[in-house]
């Protein structure tokens, strides 16, 4: 039924016609939608908009300028601060550092879960999962008991943090990468063997390739997910330059915050929206040449 057919039927039965009408346009959806992402979204504008605020005021918009970004005669703003910009480098570096390391093992983990059989497999599945479900603050007590009292060896601070960030992180990649390896089958590395590889080779020149897709975007998940993250980061926290900028801006908010907290903010909500639209381009990218090759291949057999 064409959309002018459904107009003239609805006109002709009335308001019961149009909800007896399968068809019709689902308006109340639309409503909630829109409603629910403005009322997202406003807030996350506002706070952008106030970083540019060229007065003291976090509550209330004066006239617009880079004040609080690199200019600030207190030297207050968010690239002036020594503080602050320790906290930058401290976010970042846990974010990089977390990324590189979490990512590797997440999918050599999940590679030897997708082979691995038994009881054992299952449970180690299973004490995956159950950092990936578990609250982040008991996650984060529990990191800070076992520097604590077992790996005394280990001081609170950035190494720390670092090992509790990529205990939770390490199952992002796993449940990423195991999905794909369920949509990908066995065929290709056997085929791969088939032709003369030996499995190191399969995996290596064969399956990692058909990979990428997931891995790239499991580098920009746990990237976005590190750089916002405060529990963890808060209860492994040292001395004063391993407060990371989640950490400071609720210490800031807390007391009478400049506008620099909401430039904080905006960077942390720009680099991670960035690195997720950047992962999502190179997944859509690698799956459609994947998807071409495929077509290819299959076209001259």
């Amino acid at each position: 039924m064409s959309a002018a057919t459904t107009t003239v039927v609805e006109r002709r039965r009335g308001p019961a016609g149009w909800m007896r009408n399968p068809w019709r346009r689902p308006r109340f959806l639309q409503a909630l939608t829109l409603g629910y992402l403005a009322w997202s979204i406003l807030p996350v504008l506002i706070a952008i908009l106030l970083s540019f605020n060229a007065g003291r005021s976090n509550s209330q918009l004066q006239t617009l300028g880079l004040r609080w970004w690199i200019n600030d005669p207190d030297q207050q703003a968010l690239f002036q601060d020594p503080v602050l910009k320790r906290a930058i480098l401290q976010t970042y570096l846990l974010s990089f550092v977390t990324m590189l390391v979490s990512v590797p093992l997440g999918v050599s983990f999940a590679i030897g879960l997708d082979r691995w059989r038994g009881r054992l497999a299952n449970g180690a599945n299973f004490m995956m999962l159950v950092t990936f479900v578990l609250p982040e603050i008991i996650i984060g007590i529990a990191m800070l008991l076992v520097v604590t009292y077992l790996f005394t060896f280990i001081q609170l601070g950035t190494l720390a943090q670092l090992m509790g960030l990529i205990t939770f992180q390490i199952s992002y990649p796993v449940i990423i990468v195991r999905a794909r390896l369920l949509s990908i089958g066995k065929e290709y590395e056997e085929a791969g063997m088939d032709l003369g590889a030996t499995p190191n080779q399969s995996v290596r020149r064969v399956l990692l390739p058909l990979l990428y897709p997931a891995i790239l975007a499991s580098f920009a998940i746990v990237f976005a997910d590190t750089v916002d993250d405060f529990v963890t980061v808060t209860y492994l926290s040292g001395p004063a330059n391993s407060q990371p900028l989640s950490t400071f801006i609720y210490v800031t908010a807390r007391a009478s915050a400049t506008p620099a907290v909401n430039a904080a903010a905006t960077l942390m909500l720009v680099s991670t929206t960035l690195v997720i639209t950047l992962g999502y381009l190179a997944f859509k990218r690698l799956t459609r040449d994947q998807q071409l090759s495929d077509v290819a291949a299959f076209s001259q057999l």
